[in-house]
């Protein structure tokens, strides 16, 4: 079932506002903490800003949430004025913009390469993936795509990495 599952209860149903994807995501968050309370408190956040009306921003946070980030998401108009300020290339804008330590993350990123990001730390503002490509974390469903993670910061812009789906291509 797609979109919000409803619990039954005395006949009504009760509209709860959880997906089985984020459902599973939370309990093996939750398993994780239990296990280990420091990594709990080690994971990365993630701030997204997105348009409240776009789905896969929430998957795409699901897709971070799963893979031992803290997300948190806000809602919030016209993001333009906050690319530009984050100084992100027109031609690499995507549907949502996330903040996470000093880098800035355009687009559906894979978690692997914002992980792979925070492990090297190079001179850059960030990492984008233009556009929607099918297939990449937040638009599963379809054939997917390849297509390139690009690093970008004053004056470059290059490969990070390649991704076909949420898999890196060597």
């Amino acid at each position: 079932m797609s979109g919000k599952e409803k619990q039954f209860q005395s006949g009504k149903s009760i509209d709860i506002g959880f997906t089985r994807r984020r459902l599973l995501a939370g309990a093996a968050l939750m398993a994780l903490s239990r296990s280990s309370p420091a990594l709990a408190a080690s994971r990365p956040k993630i701030t997204i800003y997105k348009n409240a009306s776009c789905d896969c921003c929430q998957k795409w946070a699901d897709h971070l949430l799963a893979a031992g980030f803290e997300t948190e998401l806000i809602d919030r108009g016209a993001l333009t004025a906050l690319k530009t300020e984050w100084k992100i290339p027109s031609k690499l804008h995507a549907c949502h913009t996330g903040k996470i330590d000093s880098y800035v993350i355009e687009g559906h990123v894979p978690a692997s390469a914002i992980k792979r990001l925070l492990a090297e730390r190079p001179q850059a503002i960030g990492l984008a993936v233009p556009g929607m490509p099918i297939g990449s974390p937040g638009m599963e469903g379809g054939q997917a795509e390849t297509y390139d993670v690009i690093v970008f910061g004053r004056g470059f812009e290059r490969s990070f990495a390649r991704y076909k789906g949420s898999d890196a291509v060597l």
